[in-house]
C-alpha cells in the first residue's frame, strides 16, 4: 500500500486557499493542477469531484475530506492537498467543517490504485489527526515534512 508521502509531491500542496464553500475550493484546487500542467482541463476535473460529492460528501471527519475521481489522460494516481484559510461547510459525517482536502484523482483504468490510495489516506488521518497542525502552516515545504515525518519508514 502506498504511503501519503508518495502520493503527493511539493507542487501539489496548496496551503492558504480562500474558497468558502466545497464547490470554490475544489474549482481552486483543480485549477492550480491544470496551471501547473498537471491535469489538462481543470473544468473537467472540477466537474468530476462535483459528480462524485453529489453521490456522497467525502467529508471524512475531524476537519478533512478526501474528494475524489477518476480522469482519463493521467498516467498515475495523484494526491493533492489544499488547505482552507477557514474550515467550511462541506457536509461532512461527522458535522463539522472542514478545512483539509486530500484531492485524489486517479487514471480511469486504475481502480485498484485508487483504492488503495483513499486507503492510505484514510490510515495517515485516523493516525494522525493532522488538521490543528496542518492548518497552521503556510509552506507546501512545511506541510510536506510534516507529512514525511508523520509517516512510517
Amino acid at each position: 500500500m502506498p504511503r501519503l508521502d508518495e502520493l503527493t509531491a511539493i507542487d501539489r500542496i496548496y496551503p492558504g486557499l480562500t474558497g468558502t464553500n466545497g464547490t470554490s475550493v475544489l474549482r481552486e484546487i483543480a485549477e492550480r493542477l491544470a496551471a501547473q500542467g498537471i491535469v489538462s482541463d481543470a473544468a473537467k476535473l472540477h466537474e468530476k469531484l462535483l459528480e462524485r460529492e453529489e453521490l456522497c460528501s467525502t467529508g471524512v471527519g475531524r476537519g478533512v475530506a478526501i474528494p475524489h475521481c477518476k480522469l482519463n489522460g493521467i498516467d498515475n494516481v495523484l494526491v493533492a492537498i489544499g488547505v482552507a484559510l477557514e474550515p467550511i461547510p462541506f457536509g461532512a459525517v461527522d458535522g463539522e467543517p472542514v478545512q483539509v482536502f486530500f484531492v485524489v484523482v486517479s487514471p480511469s483504468r486504475s481502480p485498484a490504485a485508487h483504492l488503495q490510495s483513499l486507503a492510505a489516506i484514510s490510515r495517515w488521518v485516523k493516525e494522525h489527526d493532522p488538521v490543528r497542525q496542518l492548518a497552521t502552516l503556510e509552506n507546501p515545504a512545511e506541510i510536506l515534512q510534516m507529512i514525511q515525518s508523520a509517516s512510517p519508514a
